[in-house]
């Protein structure tokens, strides 16, 4: 992502909320495969400039695989029950005064992996960015971000990204006998996108992009667009 200067207006608003000696939580979301990752390397890019940054993903508190298969919610990974909520209000808490420990979800292996996990001393500005998140509850909260931020796109755009990053995996696997994607490569390049259409996005990604990510676009701080190439778009 360039540095646009609509990229440079959302980091001026984010430097005017940090307040000296406090560490400002800022959550980034919007649906699987909107550009969260990017958009929040690219924050945190420019904001280095100035503070200290940490830019960490929600995925590490996904529960493991194995927790998910045995609870039954393995489809339904990515939706509010499959997070560890009470691990990230705790790593939110924390690490405002003290180093806290984030986990990491390995998109190779589709599964947390204990050995990347890293700890965090307090940032100046801690970006968090994925899915996860509850609505604000109306009163300060330690554990929950200070500021939302809202990635936003069209739909059909975001379809179109998801299946493109879906099919790069998917590639990929041809040479990792470790990855997730593995056990996909026995379909051909058209069965393994039209599987990913049909049983990923329709069934898992777009359900839950409609009934639980987007309703928190109504209560996030700051809403950032994003066109079909990927351009933030002026308020």
């Amino acid at each position: 992502m360039k540095h646009s200067d609509e990229l440079e207006k959302l980091a001026s608003r984010l430097r005017h909320a940090h307040a000296d000696n406090c560490t400002l939580v800022v959550g980034l979301t919007g649906s699987v495969a909107c550009g969260k990752s990017t958009l929040a390397a690219a924050l945190s890019d420019v904001l280095s400039r100035t503070h200290r940054v940490e830019n960490v993903s929600t995925d590490g508190f996904l529960c493991p695989n194995d927790e998910l298969e045995a609870r039954g919610l393995m489809m339904r990974k990515g939706f509010p029950e499959s997070y560890d909520n009470t691990g990230m209000r705790w790593a939110i808490t924390r690490v405002r005064v003290l180093p806290a420990v984030f986990p990491v979800h390995s998109h190779g292996t589709y599964d947390i992996d204990p050995a990347l996990a890293r700890t965090i001393p307090p940032p100046d500005i801690l970006l968090l960015e994925g899915l996860g998140f509850k609505p604000p509850s109306g009163e300060e909260r330690a554990g929950e971000p200070d500021i939302l931020v809202y990635l936003d796109a069209e739909t059909p755009h975001i379809e179109t990204w998801f299946l493109d990053r879906f099919m790069q995996f998917w590639h990929a696997a041809a040479d990792d006998p470790t990855s997730f994607y593995r056990r996909f490569r026995g379909m051909t390049e058209d069965e393994a996108r039209a599987f990913a259409r049909t049983e990923v996005w329709q069934k898992i990604n777009l359900p839950n992009l409609e009934n639980h990510i987007l309703p928190l676009r109504e209560r996030a701080d700051i809403i950032v667009r994003k066109d079909a190439e990927h351009r933030l778009l002026a308020a």
